[in-house]
């Protein structure tokens, strides 16, 4: 089955065209293989709405396919910036909406979590000095998603007994995590979420025909703007 993942929760506008079937020998277990067809990904905090559209008709006009070719959408959903997840999430539903296909929601750190081995945190930029992040044992996520300010995050980490870290967030702040040891970089690489990674792990959903559940965006805290407050009133 032919899917479509993207994910814009970090500063990386992240597309994927891939493959995913049963492994053999046996169908049905739960074991995805996924073959990628082609892939973009480009790092501009500022730009998400501009990206997602025409990367996605690159990936397509890569892997000689058109959106009717689809069987569902996969997309990452965070945490993240408010207005850079919003892009994915709704450029996904709207695709889904359009084609008539299912798109199934993915935590957008478990795109890099899951391609790590052993016990390892992920984290990613929060803004306003504090980080996402997430635990992973043998690639399965323990604890988290959470926001924190990288201070309080390496305390709680060291409770767990944790003592690597993955991801983009632990390198804007590389004197906070370093007590913790030397960085970790998941089987796929550096760096941001793997739309890859994200349809494999929606594959199993996918091959089944598990309805997927709504998009619901992981924002963990209030978005940065604010409603304007009504005019104060004037004494005459």
């Amino acid at each position: 089955m032919l899917l479509l993942a993207v994910d814009t929760a970090t500063p990386a506008c992240s597309v994927a065209l891939a493959d995913v079937e049963w492994a053999e020998p046996v169908a049905g277990t739960g074991v995805v293989r996924v073959t990628r067809r082609a892939a973009r990904q480009v790092v501009d905090p500022r730009r998400h709405a501009e990206l997602l559209v025409p990367l996605v008709r690159e990936a397509l006009d890569e892997a000689s396919a058109c959106p009717a070719d689809l069987d569902a959408l996969v997309v990452g959903l965070g945490p993240g910036p408010f207005t850079s997840l919003r892009v994915g999430v709704v450029t996904a539903a709207a695709f889904a909406d359009a084609l008539g296909r299912p798109a199934y929601g993915v935590c957008s750190l478990d795109g890099i979590g899951a391609d790590t081995s052993g016990r390892v945190a992920v984290t990613t930029d929060a803004r306003r000095r504090e980080v996402y992040w997430a635990v992973y044992d043998d690639g399965e996520r323990v604890a988290g998603p959470s926001v924190g300010r990288p201070g309080s995050v390496v305390e709680e980490l060291r409770e767990m007994a944790v003592r690597r870290v993955a991801g983009p967030g632990a390198q804007l702040y590389p004197d906070v995590f370093a007590s913790l040891g030397e960085p970790v970089e998941p089987a796929t690489g550096p760096g941001y979420p793997s739309p890859v990674t994200l349809a494999r792990l929606a594959g199993a959903s996918v091959l089944a025909g598990r309805p997927p559940a709504p998009l619901v965006p992981l924002y963990l805290r209030r978005p940065d703007a604010a409603e304007p407050r009504p005019p104060k009133a004037v004494a005459v």
